[in-house]
């Protein structure tokens, strides 16, 4: 009895979080997409009708603008953020005297959530309180800065806020993948003559290549499901300006009352984190064999 309990005591204790995510993961992403095939409108309904909420979802303006927003935004935020956070890790990789001060300064931001980020950021854009408000009162009154309430520019603000808030990780990344790097091979391409940067350029940077594909990963799932940051700086306004196509899921769920288009628009947003995870996993256990 002691030796089938030993035995079988992980399954055991495994079991009950096992079940969990069996039903609150994957059994809700099943009836989503169960979901997403009927005809749901305020409540669900379950008699399959096609792909006529894909339709529907396919030819809103609202969804158009809300998917062409993620392409500017997870590419400058991604785009961005890695070189960003490689040159931070460089620079740091110096051995420079305040190391410690500016990387706690860098990575202060990841301690934070992305609704005090969107919060704080809220304030400092705000036409009336924030930088444009401070540099006319240097003077400066033709000044202007009102990217926050401009719907052309308003998703330029929800990048620089993301930015702030995952540059320091990424430079954290970065900073570990250089440390870890052979100083042997440094050391021998320098007595080669090889200036600094060229040792970068052609044996550490490509070294890395796994990391900046972590990193990439990383921070492509940030931009997909992106949500709190968007809903705390700008609502996803003006009017649906920064419409992200997590908060157009939100606000058919909640604000409009459409289920099935909720439904469709989350089974978009899981397919896009599928095609840039699998590949990834595929990779990663491809290597491992």
């Amino acid at each position: 009895m002691a030796k089938w309990f030993e035995t079988h005591l992980p399954k055991i204790v495994l079991a009950p979080s096992f079940i969990a995510v069996l039903i609150f993961v994957y059994g809700f992403i099943g009836w989503t997409a169960w979901v997403s095939l009927t005809r749901s409108k305020l409540m669900p309904r379950y008699e399959i009708d096609g792909f006529i909420q894909y339709d529907r979802l396919f030819a809103s303006p609202r969804w158009d603008t809300a998917m062409n927003n993620l392409y500017i935004f997870g590419g400058m935020f991604i785009v961005i953020s890695l070189v960003l956070g490689l040159i931070l890790a460089i620079l740091l990789d110096q051995q420079i005297r305040v190391e410690g001060a500016i990387r706690t300064i860098y990575l202060y931001p990841m301690a934070l959530s992305m609704i005090v980020t969107g919060t704080a950021w809220k304030w400092i854009l705000n036409p009336g309180l924030g930088v444009q408000a401070m540099v006319q009162g240097w003077g400066f009154e033709n000044f202007k800065f009102d990217w926050l309430v401009n719907p052309d520019m308003a998703i330029y603000t929800v990048v620089m806020a993301a930015i702030w808030q995952s540059s320091g990780f990424v430079m954290a990344l970065f900073l570990a993948g250089l440390r870890s790097v052979d100083t042997e091979i440094i050391r021998a391409a320098q007595i080669d003559g090889i200036p600094t940067w060229r040792v970068y350029t052609a044996i550490i940077i490509p070294s890395m290549a796994p990391i900046f594909l972590s990193a990439f990963i990383v921070l492509a799932h940030l931009a997909i499901k992106s949500f709190d940051l968007v809903i705390a700086l700008t609502g996803g306004g003006p009017g649906y300006a920064t419409d992200l196509p997590a908060t157009y899921m939100y606000a058919m769920a909640f604000s409009r009352g459409d289920v099935g288009q909720a439904a469709s628009s989350a089974m978009i947003m899981m397919m896009v984190i599928f095609i840039i995870v699998v590949p990834y996993l595929y990779s990663e256990l491809r290597a491992k064999k």
